[in-house]
């Protein structure tokens, strides 16, 4: 009986956290995403102030030959993480409703350690909370810096991928598709339903080039 009263009180916390919460704690075992996303509880968190490698992204390492950093940057994190219990600072949420949080495994810094072994980026445009990590680790030509790479949010931008023609089109990657209740959602080259996305410019479906001009027509990133 204590058991199934357990039960349905953590269930309810769960979505009572996943649907409220916007600033706060939460504290389980973590699943990892990718090299700067993990989920608690079921909860999508995002490593606030880092920006880690596409879980698709390849690199080039010192010798100019590609690498999957993505991956790398995923087994970087799942590493650090190990079996412990992760918990997570919460600031505020994202435009894909991901909580943006500082997450530590004891009383070390997942974020601060993605950096600062050279895995993950400071993610300047929105914090510098994380540039003493990144410098140290240039410095060092840890982990990404030993080779050379696109910056993930260049990766994301349609910048890299453009330029190698990869796209239908030949052009620009980036798919701005018209789901059926009217919603417009972009889709990148690395997301799960990119390959199986169509584009018909007759029902106002279109390519873009950059994210940003994705956004700037009124289309949203996919979750997925």
């Amino acid at each position: 009986m204590w058991r199934l009263i357990a039960l349905i009180f953590c269930l309810s916390a769960v979505v009572t956290f996943s649907a409220k919460v916007n600033a706060g704690s939460i504290t389980g075992r973590a699943d990892i995403v990718d090299g700067d996303t993990i989920k608690i509880l079921g909860v999508a968190i995002r490593l606030n102030g880092i920006d880690a490698p596409e879980s698709l992204q390849e690199c080039k390492d010192a010798s100019g030959v590609n690498w999957d950093c993505g991956k790398a940057a995923t087994r970087a994190l799942a590493q650090l993480i190990a079996s412990n219990e992760v918990r997570c600072e919460a600031e505020t949420r994202d435009q894909y409703d991901r909580l943006l949080a500082e997450c530590f495994v004891g009383s070390m810094s997942l974020n601060a350690q993605m950096v600062r072994e050279g895995w993950a980026f400071a993610f300047v445009r929105y914090s510098d909370q994380f540039a003493g990590e990144q410098d140290q680790a240039e410095a060092s030509n840890l982990g990404l810096w030993a080779g050379t790479f696109d910056y993930p949010w260049d990766w994301r931008s349609g910048v890299a991928l453009a330029a190698t023609g990869s796209g239908e089109n030949g052009e620009c990657v980036i798919k701005g598709n018209i789901s059926s209740s009217g919603e417009r959602i972009y889709h990148m080259p690395f997301q799960q339903f990119y390959g199986r996305t169509r584009i018909s410019e007759g029902k106002g479906e279109r390519w873009f080039c950059t994210e940003e001009q994705a956004q700037v027509a009124g289309w949203r990133r996919a979750l997925q």
